[in-house]
Order: structure tokens, then C-alpha cells, then sequence
């Protein structure tokens, strides 16, 4: 049997024989040279990292355009390093599920180094302030999510945690950007050393919401004379400190059983995937899709990693921002909401199975090429209709990606401002469109609030996906019946809600045909069904 660790990946024939891609460099040797000199330490340890973010770092491993690897640091769910990092030496199995069914296996060794850092673990927040005062260290990035960056509640108040980190300053913090701030304090009483901090996040400005967040703290320690007011501008000395905007775009859903089954069938063993306490689902492989981009702004003081060499875009700001917006508000994310909420009614399971649906296969074309497309911008590096064309043609459909339409609708509340309310306000800008003329953006949005009763179109309970908003949100909604008329009005306080889509949907002349969607899909059992099939034809 084949098993996941350094020693038993010296068996170069018996992986060979299995199929499975090796390292192609000393692992060892890589793993002294990242504990001595790091150059990227990475936060936010889980599928999207392993099985894309490392990927890069290995293609210049292989290829000797690199010599150390990546210390890989998470700040929310030790676990994650006690059970899938440690027992396996750092290595991880990144499998590429094809459309046509072929997994193509790689063991990832391009991680030199894995922390918790729990400022109770008092080594690992050692050894993370050490690294901080290397001047070999180039970049720190992020995916730990759009909620990692938030320092507030939906009071607009700071979370206990983060009063707490305040008041308390540098030594113990407990909030993940609070012990970002805390590292770069180390790192500017070093000799005020230079460093790009990249969010490699899914979401929109993510740059922007993590230098926001750090100078927040940087500010609030100053006023309360923890740090000197030199530590704040060195953070935004943008010859020291850098926070480049990325856009990234990868499918990296949960473990799949299939795939494990796989696996283990050609001599992998130990391989299960686990729960955590925190509810992470995560294994010692990734399974994944094949496309992948990942775009930087080129902004990095102290030198960068060739991960152009990797495929990744270096840019500017701008052409970015062109990017995100042509994936989060175009191509990609309005069609993965509208699945997702049509899904859940619907009763399906996979996103795959969701594109055999005429219906929903319609509806993602017409809310993409027809009234997306005239508002996007075309960023130059990606081509938007390339981009939609792999979306809808070789993407959602491989039935190999277990993604589901339940992952996809956990905290919408928080997506539809963006994913559909860019467009719309780009449609009220636009003296040459007629924001009235939107009808599949607004159908989908229907779609949404009608899938927040968790009732599906056969009239029998589901359980709706995790959302900050969702009491809330029910609360609107608690007098609202499946087979009732519906009391026009009752979605007012949603559709209005600036905070939600950035703009009043019945100030932009949408409100009502969203509202009148919503009453044909409420009417009773197959009403969904029977108002897709009304306006799309299908």
C-alpha cells in the first residue's frame, strides 16, 4: 500500500505504477531551506490552497525556478493542521477530476513548513514572529474567506473579539487580522522590512477589505499608545507594504467519496476525509477541476515570487478589477447563484446535474451572454466570452465535481449586491440600456427570496445554507405560504435594502416584476417549475 508521507515517497515505482506524479525536486532539502529563509507564508490552510495555491509553488519547485517552499499557516481550525498536515509530513494528494471521468494525481510537497497559529501554542507564535523578521519573506497571502476580514458585527460595532484584541494590543491576539497586524509589528520593529500582503480571496476588492481591516487595528493600538504612530505609517508606506488586489478562480469542492474510493483501489491507504469540530470538510487529498487563474496586481516591494512562470497574471490594479468583475458579476458567480437557489427548490443535489435541466441551463445563458455581456468590461489578459464559453460548456457540466448547489447558496445575502447588483446599476448608468428591460437577473433574485422559505416545489422542507442575514431575512418572510396569495409588499423591506443589492430595486423600476416573479412562485406545488418554464420557454 502507498502512504502519504516523506519516507514512503521515495518508493518512486510503486507511485509511478499507481500513476500518480511525484516531486520532482528533494524534498528535504526544500523543506531546511523554507525553515531558514521563507519567502511566502500563507494563511488559510484548507482545499483551495492545496489544491491550487501550492500547485504553483510546486511548478517552480519542479521546474528549479524555486528553491524553498511555503509555510502554511492556519488561524481558525487547527485541526486542519493536527490531522490532515502533520500526519502526512506537510504532502497532500491534488486530484484533477476531467470531464471525461480521468483523475490525474499529484502529490503536493511544496509546503516546507505548517503552523497553527494559536497564540496559546506558544512555539508556533514563536516561530510565526520569527519568520516575520526574515528579510527573506516576500509575500504573506489569504484565502481564508470574505468573513476573515470583518472586524464588525451587523451593528456596525466592533465583535467582542476584536474590542478585546484592541484594548489587550500585540501579545495574545485572537483575531485572525489582529495577528496579521501583530506579525507585521514584528516585522516593522525588524527594520521596518519590506512585505506584499495578498488576499488570494474569492471576493471582490479583496485588497482593499484587507488593508482596510489591518489599518484599522494598526489605528485603533496608536490611539491607544500600544504601538507608535511610526508602525501605521509603515503600513502604508507603500514602498515598505503592499496590498495588491487578486482575482482567483478555481473549483475546489469537498472530499469526494468517489474519488477516495479511487484511490484507495490503486493502493493509496489512509487517506479518509475528516469532519473537524469546526465543520471543515477536508481529506489528505483535494479533488479538483482543471482550469484555474489566479491574476496579481504587480505590487510587491520586497521582490516576488515567479509565479508568472506558474501561470499566474501579474497586472495593474485596474486591469484586476476588470477581471473580478467580469468572473463575480458576469461569467461565473450570477450563474452559480441562480443555480444554487433554483437548485435547492428544485431538489437537486449537484451542480452538474443542474446543467440537464433545460430550464436552468437557459436561464444562466440568458442572465450571462444576454444581459451580463453588454455591461462587461473585457479586461485585455481574459477574453469574456472564452471565459463564459469554458463556464458553461466544460465547467458546470463535468459531472466528476461534486459541487453541490447548497455550498454554493451558503451566505447569498452577502453575493447578490455584487453578483447582480453591479449589472443592474451599470444598466441605470447606461443611457444606451434600459434597466426595465432586465428580466432573468430579476427572476433569479425572485428565486432567491423564494428559496429562503425552505419550502421546495413539492411542498416538502429543506434546510436553507448557512447566511448572516438569514433571521432577518425570515423574519420578512414569516407570514409568506406556498399556496396562498401573496400580500404585495411583503418583499419591500428585502428589495429595498441598499445594503444588500447597493441600490433600491423599486427606486431602479425592478421591485414589482420581482415581486410579481415571486407570487407566480408561491402559487403551490411545481409553481417554480411552471414560472421557469412561463418566461424561459423551456
Amino acid at each position: 500500500m502507498l502512504n502519504l508521507n516523506k519516507e514512503n515517497i521515495k518508493k518512486k515505482d510503486e507511485w509511478s505504477k499507481a500513476n500518480i506524479s511525484l516531486p520532482e525536486f528533494d524534498y528535504n532539502e526544500m523543506c531546511k531551506k523554507t525553515i531558514e529563509n521563507p519567502t511566502w507564508v500563507h494563511f488559510g490552510s484548507g482545499n483551495i490552497f492545496r489544491g491550487f495555491i501550492a500547485g504553483l509553488q510546486q511548478k517552480l519547485l519542479n521546474s528549479g525556478k524555486a528553491e524553498t517552499g511555503i509555510t502554511a499557516v492556519e488561524t481558525y481550525d487547527y485541526e486542519i493542521i493536527d490531522k490532515i498536515y502533520t500526519p502526512y509530513d506537510n504532502l497532500s494528494l491534488q486530484v484533477i477530476m476531467n470531464p471525461d471521468g480521468k483523475l490525474d494525481n499529484t502529490v503536493i510537497a511544496s509546503i516546507g513548513e505548517s503552523i497553527a497559529a494559536d497564540t496559546e501554542r506558544e512555539e508556533n507564535w514563536k516561530r510565526l514572529n520569527t519568520i516575520f523578521s526574515k528579510p527573506s519573506l516576500k509575500m504573506v497571502s489569504f484565502t481564508i474567506t470574505e468573513k476573515g476580514y470583518n472586524l464588525k458585527s451587523l451593528s456596525g460595532e466592533f465583535t467582542g473579539e476584536v474590542k478585546n484584541d484592541i484594548k489587550n494590543g500585540l501579545i495574545k491576539p485572537s483575531n485572525v487580522m489582529a495577528k496579521v497586524a501583530s506579525l507585521l509589528y514584528t516585522r516593522f520593529k525588524a527594520g521596518e522590512l519590506p512585505i506584499a500582503v495578498v488576499s488570494m480571496d474569492n471576493c471582490s476588492h479583496n485588497g482593499e477589505k484587507l488593508y482596510n481591516s489591518i489599518n484599522t487595528i494598526a489605528n485603533e493600538w496608536a490611539k491607544n499608545k500600544l504601538v507608535e504612530k511610526e508602525f501605521v505609517s509603515y503600513i502604508n508606506n507603500e514602498d515598505k507594504v503592499t496590498f495588491p488586489w487578486s482575482m482567483i478562480d478555481k473549483i475546489t469542492p469537498r472530499p469526494s467519496s468517489k474519488v477516495k474510493e479511487s484511490l484507495n483501489s490503486i493502493g493509496l491507504s489512509d487517506i479518509d476525509p475528516i469532519i473537524t469540530g469546526k465543520n471543515t470538510y477536508i481529506a489528505p487529498f483535494v479533488n479538483a477541476e482543471r482550469p484555474e487563474y489566479l491574476v496579481i496586481e504587480d505590487s510587491f516591494p520586497n521582490g516576488r515570487i515567479a509565479l508568472d512562470e506558474a501561470g499566474v497574471y501579474f497586472t495593474n490594479r485596474e486591469t484586476v478589477e476588470k477581471v473580478e468583475r467580469m468572473k463575480v458579476c458576469t461569467c461565473l458567480n450570477p450563474l452559480h447563484t441562480a443555480m444554487s437557489v433554483f437548485g435547492c427548490v428544485l431538489g437537486y443535489n449537484l451542480i452538474a446535474d443542474e446543467m440537464k435541466d433545460d430550464c436552468i441551463v437557459k436561464l444562466i445563458n440568458k442572465i450571462g451572454y444576454e444581459e451580463g455581456m453588454p455591461v462587461v468590461t473585457n479586461p485585455g489578459i481574459l477574453d469574456p466570452k472564452d471565459f463564459i464559453k469554458e463556464v458553461i460548456g466544460v465547467r458546470l457540466p463535468n459531472s466528476y465535481i461534486p459541487d453541490t448547489p447548497q455550498r454554493i447558496a451558503t451566505d447569498t445575502s452577502q453575493k447578490v449586491g455584487i453578483r447582480f447588483g453591479e449589472t443592474i446599476k451599470e444598466y441605470v448608468k447606461r443611457e444606451d440600456l434600459d434597466v426595465k428591460s432586465l428580466k432573468y437577473i430579476p427572476l433569479a433574485i425572485a428565486g432567491w427570496c423564494r428559496y429562503m422559505l425552505g419550502i421546495d416545489d413539492n411542498g416538502e422542507k429543506f434546510e436553507v445554507s448557512s447566511d448572516p442575514l438569514l433571521k432577518t431575512l425570515e423574519k420578512y418572510l414569516s407570514e409568506v405560504k406556498v399556496g396562498t396569495e401573496y400580500k404585495k409588499g411583503t418583499l419591500r423591506p428585502i428589495l429595498s435594502n441598499k445594503d444588500i443589492f447597493g441600490s433600491d430595486l423599486y427606486e431602479v423600476g425592478l421591485g414589482e416584476k420581482i415581486e410579481n416573479y415571486f407570487a407566480e412562485m408561491i402559487a403551490g406545488v411545481d409553481a417554480v417549475r411552471n414560472t421557469l418554464k412561463k418566461y424561459l420557454n423551456c
